[in-house]
């Protein structure tokens, strides 16, 4: 069918092949601008109309088609519109980056219409969600806000302010079920003169604060405050219309009379300082509203604090294994890292839950591929797609640096054991090394003649193992940059290397000058992975092949070595994670249980369990020796390329397409 969109048209529906819509005469177009196709309006109002369509050059993928119908042409109204509708597609373009906010596709006129292409966000709002389920609940609502917060930040920080936050324009992303901001249509840039100028009235009466709808001052407090209005909406079921018609703003002040059930003094306090009619008394920032909701001085004792404000009768099944139960005394000395979680107190011990705040780090303009952490668990770096390399602070999860230097893609970084040098390859075909704690670069290692996608630092730090498109591997002296031996041997394209992570007695002996090398031990062997659907150890002292593992039916992208240096766990495009012995090649164990390629293993600290990730979008942990899947995590909107646990066992980071980083809390 092909679907007229002239917005007069009562029955736009037409078959196939018409040239002409047979029910108002308006030349049809079956393909906008060659490229989108039109299945079925998704609603509209005002000036224009939203619909659902298909890209033909992305094999169909769905998109969504926004068109500015001018048919009020040479009014202040449509002139307004025309204005906002611009003012989209600018606020669209400039914060697509984020995975929390549509990506613009396309802005252009056709046929004397306007029209704006975003990315399509499969899921339900959650004024529908609201609609179906009912009230939300105080966890719930600790969960809305931990996630919809940092997206507020976000955008803040880029001067932009949405003005229309409301139930209607945030959608639960299917099946991830993370929280997605959309409709910028009345968002405003920040500048020095929008702030206190009187502008245009805008935003949704009921949600809007007052300074917003009488004035049209745009302050980052204008969002905050349909944010308290918006949680307001959920815990009660009451839409805030109905208050403000018999009311005005007078509600907000004693908004606790029409809640069904008490919440915690905490989020009473938190929504009372959301709610506050005069915006130098509100939030000034989501930084701000963070910081209340997740002390970092004080993470457990908010636990606590929800725990105590539930009923002796709560009866909650835990979410968690029973590997992950432990005494209430171990676990209130355990440092959350912030995270909110619900105790529930069963015999003496408790079940804990984590209610979905998951800090994220927004950096990258591009797709995260890999990341390491320093011996120290103090500091991470992760390479992407965007050709740089950043440096973290993992303590307050800021960014310290951004290394320049490569040409293409940073596909893969390393960080010594003395957490002195940092190791990075490159689409380039490059592999550099940097002084971490300067992000000075030393050295730029040339021989490879593909890009470089993975690279190793021997347990001593005096080597580095890099691995290659071009079918090789190649060992290189840290220290001075000089190529030490060519590994050949795979047929295709090597994903992965790992040396043994036990450190041998005499790495670096100063013996033979042309390759001042003694391998004597376990520790002198590399392990690497390759699109020909093997594993390879190797004897660095000869350059030998010792053994090569067969057992997975396509690539293998990852491999890594247990602490004792005894297994070896491979990750792969069959979508299973085999468990190896290393010292006789026997396979140990399958994994399964990720429904799309893996690409990332890691082992934990003490080598009992692992941590998976998958272009399914999801982290995993397993354990070792049973082979129990023990956690899925959800939250990344693109693939899962890296994972790595800090030093201490305590946390989790797994990097993505979606251009962020996430921290995951362990038990």
């Amino acid at each position: 069918m092909i679907y007229c969109l002239c917005p007069s048209c009562e029955k736009p529906l037409n078959p196939d092949g018409t040239k002409f819509c047979q029910s108002c005469g308006t030349k049809l177009v079956s393909v906008l601008r060659n490229h989108y196709r039109i299945i079925q309006p998704l609603g509209g109002g005002g000036f224009g109309r939203t619909f659902l369509a298909e890209d033909e050059d992305k094999l169909k993928e769905h998109c969504v088609v926004k068109q500015l119908a001018p048919r009020l042409q040479g009014t202040g109204a449509m002139r307004k519109a025309i204005e906002l509708f611009q003012e989209e597609a600018r606020r669209l373009q400039q914060l697509g980056e984020h995975p929390q906010i549509p990506t613009l596709y396309a802005y252009f006129q056709e046929d004397n219409y306007l029209y704006l292409v975003q990315q399509f966000i499969q899921g339900q709002t959650i004024r529908q969600e609201l609609n179906e389920q009912g009230p939300f609940s105080e966890p719930k609502i600790w969960q809305f806000l931990s996630e919809l917060l940092p997206v507020l930040k976000f955008i803040h920080e880029r001067q932009v302010i949405h003005r229309d936050i409301k139930p209607e324009n945030i959608i639960r992303r299917s099946p991830q079920g993370d929280l997605v901001l959309i409709d910028f249509g009345v968002a405003k840039l920040l500048t020095g003169t929008s702030v206190e100028q009187t502008g245009t009235s805008i935003g949704s009466q009921s949600y809007a604060p007052v300074e917003q709808i009488k004035y049209g001052y745009t302050y980052p407090a204008n969002d905050l405050f349909s944010l308290g209005v918006t949680c307001f909406h959920l815990l009660s079921g009451i839409h805030p219309s109905v208050l403000y018609m018999e009311q005005g703003y007078g509600w907000v002040t004693h908004w606790r009379e029409h809640l069904k059930s008490p919440l915690s003094t905490k989020l009473e306090q938190v929504l009372d300082k959301l709610l506050q009619t005069d915006f130098s008394l509100r939030y000034q920032s989501a930084d701000e509203v963070l910081r209340d909701l997740h002390p970092q001085s004080q993470p457990v004792s908010m636990a606590q604090h929800l725990s105590d404000t539930l009923p002796p009768s709560t009866s909650i099944k835990p979410s968690l294994p029973k590997a992950f139960v432990q005494p209430r005394s171990k676990l209130q000395k355990q440092l959350l890292g912030g995270s909110i979680v619900l105790l529930v107190g069963l015999g003496g011990y408790v079940y804990y839950q984590s209610l979905g705040y998951i800090p994220t780090l927004i950096g990258h303009s591009d797709e995260v591929n890999s990341l390491a952490i320093n011996s120290s668990g103090t500091s991470l770096v992760s390479a992407s797609d965007d050709k740089t390399i950043k440096i973290w602070n993992l303590n307050d999860t800021k960014e310290l640096r951004t290394l320049k230097g490569h040409l293409d893609k940073v596909y893969t970084v390393a960080i010594s054991p003395d957490a002195q040098t940092l190791v990075s390859g490159s689409q380039d075909n490059t592999v550099k090394v940097w002084k971490l704690n300067t992000g000075k670069e030393l050295h730029t290692l040339k021989g490879h003649t593909a890009l470089v996608n993975s690279v190793a630092i021997s347990p001593d730090g005096q080597a580095i193992a890099s691995g290659s498109y071009d079918k090789t591997i190649k060992i290189w002296n840290l220290k001075t940059g000089e190529e030490l031996r060519t590994l050949r041997g795979h047929t295709s394209e090597v994903l992965s290397v790992a040396f043994s992570l036990r450190s041998p007695k005499s790495f670096y002996p100063q013996r033979n000058p042309k390759f001042p090398v003694s391998f004597k031990n376990q520790g002198d062997l590399v392990v690497s992975a390759s699109a020909d659907k093997t594993i390879k150890v190797w004897n660095l002292k000869t350059g030998k092949e010792i053994r090569t593992f067969k057992g997975h039916v396509a690539d293998v992208n990852a491999v890594a070595i247990s602490p004792d240096g005894q297994m070896l766990v491979s990750a792969s495009d069959d979508r299973t994670i085999k468990l190896w012995n290393l010292n006789t090649g026997k396979e140990i164990r399958t994994f399964k249980g990720h429904v799309a390629d893996v690409n990332a293993v890691a082992f934990s600290p003490e080598g009992n369990n692992i941590a998976t990730g998958s272009d399914d979008k999801t982290v995993k942990i397993w354990n070792l020796r049973t082979g129990e899947e023990l956690q899925t995590f959800k939250g990344h909107s693109g693939e899962v390329f890296a994972v790595a646990f800090t030093p201490d066992g305590k946390r989790l980071l797994s990097a993505s397409a979606d251009k962020t980083i996430k921290i995951w809390q362990l038990p």
